[in-house]
């Protein structure tokens, strides 16, 4: 059980990895560590807006399973 949550817990932390990289790709390296980024905000639309809730969907999946193998655990 243990191996299993393992492998899940990496391949969803992977591809959180991947999808947050794709939604960095317009932003520069001064608003990335705070600067001003123009000031203009944007709504997502398309491709971009389902990346960003499949993004939030693998962060509670990942939540999800650091926690249950922490009481798995234990």
């Amino acid at each position: 059980m243990a191996s299993i949550l393992q492998i899940a817990s990496i391949v969803v932390s992977v591809l959180l990895i991947i999808l947050i990289m794709l939604q960095i790709k317009g932003d520069a390296l001064g608003s990335l560590l705070g600067g001003d980024g123009g000031g203009i905000t944007r709504t997502r639309r398309g491709l971009e807006k389902t990346i960003f809730q499949v993004t939030i969907m693998l962060c509670i999946a990942f939540l999800g399973i650091s926690l249950f193998s922490v009481v798995a655990a234990n």
